[in-house]
């Protein structure tokens, strides 16, 4: 049986695009489990504006039946004022048709984000996208301390999920615990997925 983790993130400056690879990296180091990267197309108060089917670079947009046949989550989106960014909401609040079919009961899920400063919001950020997921009836996975980096980070790393601590100008790389934890992210949600497929 292929077994599939989607790795589904918005990103704006490119740190939390870089945290899904990292966290995929994590999920095909578990055997037998594919990870599958996907993202939202932004959104924009101007009703005209669209975005093309295909990005012009990255990874493909996420549909419906991307969350449908995957069978474990691992969801990501920068901080917007201690919340999930408006593209990645727009997209979960249009799926209502697995929400009524059940689609996504039972499947283990994670959450994962990046902010401009220590204190901008990483733990509210990473509840906001757990909500949507428990009212799926998801089996939402942290991170426990017994990942070590989780307890030596002076950075980013909650036991809520993986974080980033990008800077005020975006310009922060993620450092070596910031990386082991979005890739222990990837590998739990993988294993969990394996254990319950």
């Amino acid at each position: 049986m292929n077994i599939k983790v989607l790795v589904l993130f918005y990103s704006r400056h490119g740190a939390t695009e870089e945290m899904a690879n990292l966290i995929a990296r994590g999920v095909e180091e578990v055997d037998g489990v594919q990870a599958k990267i996907r993202t939202v197309p932004a959104i924009s108060t101007v009703c005209e504006a669209t975005e093309d089917d295909i990005p012009d670079n990255g990874a493909l947009y996420a549909s419906l039946d991307d969350l449908k046949h995957c069978n474990g989550l691992v969801l990501g989106s920068p901080t917007r004022f201690g919340n999930m960014a408006a593209p990645l909401k727009y997209f979960l609040d249009g799926t209502s048709s697995l929400w009524l079919s059940g689609a996504l009961i039972g499947k283990p899920a994670a959450v994962f984000t990046s902010t401009s400063s220590m204190h901008g919001g990483q733990e509210t950020t990473l509840t906001s996208m757990m909500l949507p997921l428990l009212h799926h009836g998801m089996l939402l996975a942290g991170l426990p301390y017994s990942q070590s980096a989780l307890l030596e980070t002076s950075s980013g790393g909650t036991p809520y999920g993986a974080s980033h601590l990008a800077g005020i100008d975006n310009s922060r790389k993620i450092d070596e615990h910031e990386s082991k934890l979005c890739i222990a992210l990837g590998k739990r949600i993988a294993t969990l997925a394996k254990t319950l497929v």
